[in-house]
Parts: structure tokens; C-alpha cells; sequence
């Protein structure tokens, strides 16, 4: 049978785009699901705030009326205006093992972003840098995390089939945590505290971190991360659903700011306890069970060993001085007191020299590998 394509009209299509994934992956034991009432909140175009700045449709494809595929086309206005491009992206991609069907699924987003004056595409990418981006290449036989896409071996071989070409790369490392201190970590540590007149400050309530310097992390976000690939600047709105969102839920003694002489914020380390076993184990639902499964991941004893390193972001100025070193030094005995053997690095782009020199002094693994694809709309 012919492969059809439709688009996502009404809220029961959405929620079939949205459990297609946990279909396909049902029996996966490397993919981690999204949470569904998140994902539902991500494609609803009146509560996510991207869509001040984004347009985007979801398209389903079906061979004799049985779902094989899915795809998002988005164009992110703000991302294309800062880097003077027009492109369309493709993002939550998937389809079996079937070059028709993931041919009509990458056409139809090209047709549509041409349709609205785009002249590439490129993805995997979401709306915004939050999002899960870059497709799996390297690493299908290691657990995936709650931040980054899982995907089977056959789909960048589809899309190198179908005339896609690599744009940037990402790795991720498994950063292991070490007895101690390294001692020249410590030394840079004490070195650049003294130098710069810089102050470590720890937290106790998520209601003062938030009046504090909630905003203040994520405008720091913009600014470390303005020159990365596709990075478009977090507006207004998303700056506050961010600090609504993320804020409440994470484990304060692994959160770790650095602010200079005039009290301003330099550096900012934030990380938790994955949620991999906890997020397959809900499967994608926080009920009946899924609260109960993310709860003790967070904040019972018996939690997991493997850590998520979710934002390490050091203002231009400061960079290269050795605020990351300070970061580590504060955050290293926290995630020793709380017995984590390693930590997962989520996606680095594979030319950004000055995250991956943060973990010399550390004993690393490079053991995933993701990728953006590119290709120029005829």
C-alpha cells in the first residue's frame, strides 16, 4: 500500500504523533520516554511560548490506515533572522524501516517550509535549544537520557540515502566522578576565586534561588550560548516559564552559582539525578505509578549512581579563567556525598574546544554521538 501523509488537525491526532514514539521504542531498552503531558504542553501552541517566534505543523504518515511515522516542521523566526538563513527544521522523527515512508515524511516538510520561503532544511531540532536535538549516529547500545533523542541504527542511514548531509555533531562523554578534588582542579579553583574576587553561592529554597537569580540564570544561558549552532536568544516569556518550570524540581545542593564582586552571576552549575530508569519505568504516564518512579529518582536515598550534567553556562567574560574549575570544585563533594559514579555530559558540539577541556582532568568516555542533517529545498 501507498504511503499517506496527514496532518495533525485535532487534539485526538496529536496525542496519536505524541504515542507513536512510545510505540515504535515500546520494547527498546535504550530509549527514555518523554513525559506525554509535556509533550502535549510542547506542541499546544497557546501554552508553549516558542510559538511567539515559531510556526510549526505535525504530520502523521499512514500505510493502509496503520500509523508508520511521524514528523514536526518548524520554522524557528528568531534562529533564522540571527543567523541570516532560511531554513526549515524537522523535528520527533520517526518512521520503520522503510525508505518510502521516511522519504513522503522529509518531502512533506520540505514542501511546506519551501511553501513559506525556506530554502533548507535542517534537524533534528525542536523549537528551541531545550528541546531534544540531533540524531543518534554513535551510541545505540547506551542508555539514552531525559534530554537527548533516542533512535534506531536505521534512520541516518535513511537520511543520508536521501540526499541529507551532516551539519554539526554533537558528542556526549561519561564523566566519572573522582575520589577526590583533582589537585590542580583545586588549585585553578582557589587561584581564579582569589583573582576575580568571585563567590560561591549555595541555596535552600527554590522560592529564594528564584527571586534571587532565577531570571538571571537563563539570561546567562543566552549570553554563553549566543554563538552556538542554531542558538536562538530564550524571550521573555520562555525565560519565565523556564524558571517556573525547571526551578521547583531540582535538588539545590547540586546547584552551584558564582557571582563577582557586584553580586552579578558569572556561572552557573546545575545538575540531577537521572531520570532514565525512572522515565521508562512511568512510561511516558505520571500516573497511575510515573510520580512515584521520578520521586524517588529525585529524592530518595536509593537513587540512581548516574548523574545528568543539565546546564554548566559561564558569562563570555569569565570564560577560559577557570570558573568551570570553581564550578567542580563546589559540586564534586555533593555528588560524592550522594553516591553518583559518573556523570552523563548530554550533547557537546563536537567543536566547542573550550567545553570538552573542562573534563581533562577527569576520567571521561566518549560513548555517543548525535547529528544535525542539512539539505538544500530544490
Amino acid at each position: 500500500m501507498a504511503v499517506e501523509i496527514k496532518k495533525v488537525v485535532t487534539k485526538k491526532e496529536l496525542k496519536k504523533f505524541i504515542r507513536y514514539n512510545y510505540e515504535l521504542y515500546k520494547n527498546n531498552p535504550y530509549s527514555v520516554p518523554d513525559l506525554y503531558d509535556d509533550m502535549l504542553n510542547t506542541f499546544n501552541r497557546k501554552k508553549n511560548v516558542a510559538f511567539e517566534f515559531c510556526e510549526a505543523e505535525y504530520f502523521l504518515a499512514y500505510r493502509d490506515e496503520e500509523i508508520v511515522g511521524r514528523v514536526a516542521g518548524i520554522i524557528n523566526h528568531r534562529a533564522n533572522e540571527k543567523w541570516n538563513k532560511k531554513e526549515v527544521r524537522f523535528g520527533w522523527i520517526d518512521f520503520i524501516d522503510d525508505r518510502e515512508v521516511s522519504s513522503a515524511l522529509l518531502e512533506t516538510v520540505e514542501k511546506w517550509g519551501k511553501e513559506k520561503g525556506m530554502d533548507a532544511i535542517q534537524g533534528p531540532l525542536g523549537f528551541t535549544d531545550f528541546d531534544a536535538e540531533g540524531m543518534l549516529v554513535e551510541g545505540f547500545e547506551e542508555l539514552s537520557t531525559m534530554a537527548t533523542i533516542y533512535n534506531y541504527p536505521y534512520y541516518p542511514v535513511h537520511l543520508e540515502q536521501l540526499g541529507y548531509e551532516k551539519d554539526a555533531d554533537w558528542i556526549e562523554y561519561k564523566i566519572y566522578i573522582p575520589d577526590a578534588v583533582p589537585q590542580k582542579h583545586k588549585r585553578i579553583s582557589d587561584l581564579v576565586q582569589r583573582k576575580y574576587n568571585l563567590k560561591i553561592k549555595k541555596y535552600t529554597s527554590a522560592k529564594k534561588i528564584e527571586a534571587d537569580y532565577g531570571r538571571a540564570i537563563f539570561e546567562l544561558m543566552n549570553e554563553a550560548y549566543e554563538p552556538l549552532y542554531g542558538f536562538a536568544p530564550l524571550s521573555d516569556g520562555q525565560i519565565n516559564q523556564y524558571v517556573k518550570m525547571y526551578l521547583p524540581i531540582v535538588d539545590l545542593r547540586m546547584v552551584t552559582l558564582i557571582t563577582n564582586a557586584e553580586d552579578q552571576l558569572v556561572g552557573v552549575g546545575i545538575s540531577m539525578p537521572s531520570l532514565s530508569k525512572a522515565l521508562q519505568k512511568a512510561k511516558g504516564k505520571m500516573l497511575p505509578l510515573g510520580w512515584y518512579y521520578l520521586a524517588k529518582a529525585l529524592f530518595m536515598k536509593k537513587r540512581s549512581k548516574v548523574l545528568d550534567l543539565l546546564l554548566i553556562a559561564v558569562k563570555p567574560d569569565y570564560q577560559n579563567k577557570g570558573v568551570n574549575a570553581l564550578l567542580f570544585s563546589d559540586l564534586i563533594p555533593v555528588y560524592q556525598q550522594l553516591g553518583f559514579e559518573y556523570a552523563e555530559s548530554n550533547p557537546e558540539l563536537e567543536i566547542n574546544n573550550k567545553v570538552q577541556a573542562q573534563w581533562e582532568y577527569f576520567k571521561t568516555e566518549q560513548h555517543k554521538r548525535r547529528r544535525a542533517f542539512t539539505k538544500k529545498i530544490s
